[in-house]
C-alpha cells in the first residue's frame, strides 16, 4: 500500500496547482485522475487574462493560446444590445487540454506522481490518516484534496446546478475577435448562450439554464444564427452557479476549485478563481506539514475569501436580478445603460473581478429608467401569478 503526504483527487486545473505547490516544498504528493487523459473532457470556454495566469505561476504554451485577438464582447438581450472593448483587459482563450497538461508537467517535475485512468471510490479518515480506495487499489494519505469538480458539490446541493452543452463549431458568422453573450429569460433562464472565437470562423458555442434541455437549446440557437455550420466536438455537463461552499477545510480534508464552488456566479467561469484556491491550497498545505500546526491549513480559506470574497459576494446579488427578469426588463434595462458608463466600464474593467464593471454599468445616470424596467417586471410578476 502506497503512502503519500497528500493524496489530490481529480486532475482539474485547480487540484494539478495544489499538487504543483505541495510537491515544491518536498511533499509527496500523488494526483488521481479518473479520465484518461489529463485535460479531458474539456468544459471550459477558456477565457482567462494573462495576468491571472501570471498570478497562477503559468505562462502559457503557444500550443495552449488557441485565440489572443478578443477585442469586442458583445452583450445582448432578445432585442437590444452593446458593446464592450476587451482590449485593455487582455483577454485570452486557452484550449484548457493543453493548459491541464502543461500544469500537470509543473507538478510533476516538481515530484508529483500523476496518475490517469485511477478513479476514487472511496476515502476513510483512519486516525490522522486516510484511506483511499481506488481503481489501481488502496493508498493512504496525512491529507486528502477533493479536486473532483462539480460532481463532487452536486452530491452535497443540487440548488445551484444548471445544466449546459457547448459545442466546438466551425461557422462564418463567428468573428475572431469577438465574444457574444446572450440573454433570453425563456430560451436560457437564469444564464445565457454565448460565443467563445478560437480563431476566425471557430470556437465554442454554448448554452446554460435552469430546467433546460441543453442540446436542444443550443441547436436551436445555431438554427437562429443561421448559415453553414459544422459540429466537430460536443460536450455536456453541469455548471454551479451559486458560490463558495461554506468551509473549505474539514479537518485534513481540502477542497478546491468547482468541488469547493470557486467558480464565478455570472459566468461560472473559474480557471483563475479556482486555480487560486488550488495554490492558497497548496501552500497552507505543505506549511502545515513543515510546522506540524493544523490551524495553519485555515489561512487557504482566508486567503481565498479576501480576494474574492467581496467580489462574489456581488456577484451573486446580479445572479438573484438576473434570474428575477424577463425579457422586456432585459430590453429595457439594456436600453437605459448609457454610453459613457460602457466607455468607462471598457477603460478601466478588470476581467477577472468583474463586479466593478458592472456597477460603473447600472450607473445613478440611468437609474430612473432601470428602476422603471424592474418595477414592469415585477408587476408582470404579479399578474402572470
Amino acid at each position: 500500500m502506497s503512502h503519500f503526504d497528500v493524496i489530490v483527487a481529480g486532475g482539474s486545473v485547480s487540484g494539478l496547482i495544489a499538487a504543483r505547490e505541495t510537491a515544491r516544498n518536498g511533499c509527496s504528493v500523488a494526483v488521481l485522475e479518473e479520465d484518461s487523459e489529463i485535460g479531458t473532457p474539456e468544459h471550459c470556454g477558456g477565457l482567462v487574462s494573462m495576468e491571472g495566469m501570471k498570478n497562477l505561476g503559468i505562462v502559457p504554451d503557444a500550443s495552449a493560446i488557441e485565440n489572443n485577438r478578443i477585442k469586442h464582447a458583445k452583450i445582448l438581450s432578445p432585442s437590444k444590445g452593446f458593446e464592450l472593448s476587451a482590449e485593455k483587459q487582455k483577454v485570452v482563450v486557452l484550449d484548457r487540454r493543453a493548459l491541464d497538461k502543461q500544469v500537470a508537467f509543473q507538478a510533476q517535475s516538481l515530484g508529483a506522481d500523476i496518475r490517469v485512468k485511477c478513479s476514487v471510490r472511496s476515502f476513510l479518515q483512519d486516525g490522522s490518516r486516510y484511506i483511499v480506495k481506488t481503481s489501481e487499489g488502496e493508498f493512504t494519505s496525512n491529507f486528502f484534496v477533493d479536486a473532483r469538480g462539480v460532481a463532487s458539490i452536486i452530491g452535497r446541493n443540487r440548488n445551484g446546478v444548471l445544466s449546459s452543452a457547448q459545442y466546438e463549431v466551425f461557422a462564418s458568422w463567428i468573428e475572431q475577435d469577438t465574444i457574444e453573450v446572450a440573454f433570453d429569460s425563456i430560451k436560457y433562464p437564469g444564464f445565457f448562450a454565448w460565443v467563445i472565437p478560437t480563431g476566425k470562423g471557430r470556437g465554442k458555442v454554448g448554452v446554460a439554464g435552469k430546467g433546460i434541455n441543453a442540446a436542444n437549446a443550443l441547436q436551436s440557437y445555431l438554427n437562429h444564427k443561421g448559415g453553414t455550420c459544422s459540429i466537430v466536438r460536443k460536450v455536456y455537463a453541469p455548471i454551479w452557479i451559486m458560490g463558495p461552499i461554506e468551509k473549505f477545510v474539514l479537518y485534513h480534508t481540502v477542497i478546491v476549485g468547482d468541488a469547493a464552488g470557486q467558480t464565478k456566479p455570472t459566468t461560472a467561469g473559474g480557471i483563475y478563481t479556482c486555480g487560486m484556491g488550488g495554490l492558497l491550497a497548496g501552500r497552507a498545505i505543505a506549511k502545515t506539514i513543515v510546522a506540524g500546526n493544523n490551524e495553519i491549513l485555515n489561512e487557504y480559506q482566508k486567503g481565498w475569501s479576501a480576494m474574492f470574497g467581496n467580489e462574489f459576494s456581488k456577484m451573486l446579488i446580479a445572479r438573484r436580478l438576473l434570474e428575477r427578469l424577463d425579457n422586456k426588463a432585459l430590453d429595457d434595462l439594456f436600453s437605459a445603460i448609457p454610453k459613457d458608463k460602457l466607455d468607462e466600464a471598457s477603460a478601466t474593467g478588470d476581467f477577472d473581478f468583474h463586479a466593478a464593471a458592472l456597477a460603473k454599468v447600472l450607473d445613478v445616470k440611468s437609474t430612473g429608467k432601470m428602476v422603471k424596467a424592474l418595477l414592469g417586471n415585477e408587476i408582470r410578476r404579479l399578474a402572470d401569478g
